[in-house]
Parts: structure tokens; C-alpha cells; sequence
């Protein structure tokens, strides 16, 4: 799960050497914290959060074929 959304992220970014995504795992989900360069972030979360709503649904649906769940967090 975090090697595809680093390989998502470093798509759509023009500094993909700053992605960073750090794993926490819960009791019922686990938690993928994305970082990119304060430059980039336009990039990832998209007019009116269109590319963030788009990586999420991503995320979640491939977590649910493997049966867990999962969230995206981009943080800055």
C-alpha cells in the first residue's frame, strides 16, 4: 500500500525526491500520512480537492480487495 501511493505521488509532483508516505498501523485501519514539498501540494490535492478525493477512493478500493482499510492523510 505505501510503495503505490509513493509511486502515485511521485507521478504528480515535480520534486518526487520529497514524498515521503509514513505507515501507521491502527487496530481497524491503518493510516498513510503523505508528504510532498510545500511547492507541490497544489499538485496533490487538485482544484477543490478533485486528485486528493481521487488517490483516497484509490487507496481505499485496492485495500478493500486485500481486505483491510486503509486513509490517506496529506499533511504539510
Amino acid at each position: 500500500m505505501k510503495e503505490l501511493l509513493t509511486y502515485i505521488a511521485q507521478n504528480l509532483v515535480e520534486h518526487p525526491e520529497s514524498v515521503c508516505v509514513t505507515e501507521h498501523a491502527g487496530d481497524e485501519e491503518t493510516v498513510l500520512e503523505l508528504r510532498v514539498a510545500p511547492e507541490d501540494m497544489g499538485k496533490v490535492i487538485g482544484r477543490q480537492g478533485r486528485i486528493a478525493k481521487e488517490i483516497r477512493a484509490l487507496m481505499r478500493s485496492v485495500a478493500q480487495r486485500q481486505g483491510t482499510r486503509v486513509s490517506v492523510e496529506i499533511v504539510d
